[in-house]
């Protein structure tokens, strides 16, 4: 079983109404305007759970699909298309001073799931507001990267191929927001920001999307009865993936230390798991290769490795100690065959051979989409104290 960690995906956010900011200067943009509010809305409603439909409206508005999830991955996708455009126009005339107070006007605010703080304020999330389209466009992919990756876990149990598939989207996705959303918004940030805001932050979660689709691959192949020494790399593969995160969140904590302690707990977690895993299967093709003394020293110290790193989590405990469990199974049997019929010496651990990893999964790439129809704006002078958005007829 795979651990579960599905934090990244509770965002909060604070309403914006886009039409009583931008003024229009004619009614097809007003139009447009009034649609991007509407579709961030049915996003706002369902994050921060204040939704008052039934199911069976919820369902029909989405096309038919049935699950939360599928419901929000296709609000997102009807949203960012929108957002796309409107940031396409905004930026062509970035420089305009009034463009600059519309934005600040939106007041763009986002609750972080990532940060330390968000877990021990008892009065609700903390808002983080940073005036810039760009922070609305970054906040909204990590949602999104988050739900296709929970997605991802609902269908585990029923279609590996979807998962890993979905696991891989994410992954694009975040790459997408590391290489080409969030660069040009690092200068802008506060000394107070969210972590989703973080470059360094999107490329964590890509590594992190894909090990979980590898790990997803690795349970195809051992339900195929792929090799033991096969399945021992792909395993290993899976930490080399989550080892490169702990690298790079090593860094970004001690650079920024509003980072939840959870997140490196549960990517820990799960490279421990699998190089316990990846040792157990190393272990069983040293057997075949009727070298009973070597996997019983892999296991071992596999087993001594893997009960320094339990974690604290009740649920991931549970299922990390019974991969424990049947890792110390498999030793017990190896330990009383060569007791009792091979007496084999068991290597010290410098003996043993080392674990070798094979990272076959890529992440899909992400193609933003945007809805090209043509913005217009009243830019020359300030619309009232609201901005009001009475268009020219």
């Amino acid at each position: 079983m795979m651990l579960h960690y599905v934090q990244p995906s509770k965002l909060r956010t604070k309403k914006i109404v886009f039409e009583d900011i931008f003024a229009a200067s004619d009614s097809a943009t007003l139009e447009q305007l009034k649609e991007l509010s509407s579709k961030r809305r049915a996003i706002e409603e369902s994050i921060n759970e204040s939704r008052s439909i039934t199911e069976a409206i919820a369902r029909e508005m989405s096309g038919g699909r049935v699950t939360r999830c599928e419901q929000d991955i296709y609000k997102m996708e009807q949203y960012l298309p929108l957002l796309e455009n409107l940031l396409f126009y905004v930026d062509a005339i970035s420089t305009n001073s009034q463009m600059a107070l519309w934005i600040a006007a939106l007041k763009i605010r986002w609750s972080s799931a990532l940060s330390s703080s968000s877990f021990f304020n008892f009065s609700g999330p903390n808002f983080f507001q940073i005036d810039s389209l760009r922070f609305e466009l970054g906040m909204t992919l990590f949602l999104y990267g988050a739900i296709l990756r929970k997605r991802a876990l609902e269908v585990l149990s029923s279609d590996l191929v979807q998962s890993s598939n979905l696991f891989r989207q994410a992954a694009g996705i975040y790459h997408h927001l590391e290489h080409d959303v969030l660069p040009s918004l690092q200068p802008l940030l506060p000394s107070e920001k969210p972590p989703e805001a973080l470059a360094e932050v999107s490329t964590i979660m890509s590594l992190i999307c894909l090990a979980e689709a590898q790990a997803v691959t690795v349970r195809r192949a051992e339900e195929k009865g792929t090799s033991p020494v096969l399945l021992a790399k792909l395993h290993h593969g899976v930490a080399l993936f989550l080892e490169e995160a702990i690298g790079i969140l090593s860094k970004v904590v001690r650079q920024d230390r509003d980072i939840s302690s959870r997140l490196l707990e549960f990517i820990s977690s799960c490279k421990a798991s699998h190089e316990l895993k990846s040792q157990q299967y190393l272990a069983e093709q040293e057997k075949v290769n009727d070298k009973i003394g070597a996997a019983i020293g892999i296991l071992r110290y596999a087993l001594i490795n893997a009960r320094r790193n339990v974690p604290r989590e009740e649920s991931w405990k549970s299922i990390y100690q019974k991969q424990i469990h049947d890792a110390s199974e498999v030793l017990r049997k190896f330990e009383r065959e060569n007791d009792f019929v091979l007496s084999e010496r068991i290597p010290s651990e410098d003996e043993l051979p080392l674990p070798e990893g094979k990272k076959i999964v890529t992440f899909i790439h992400y193609n933003p989409a945007r809805w090209e129809r043509e913005l217009a704006f009243r830019t020359q002078r300030l619309a009232g104290p609201k901005f009001c958005q009475n268009y020219v007829t």
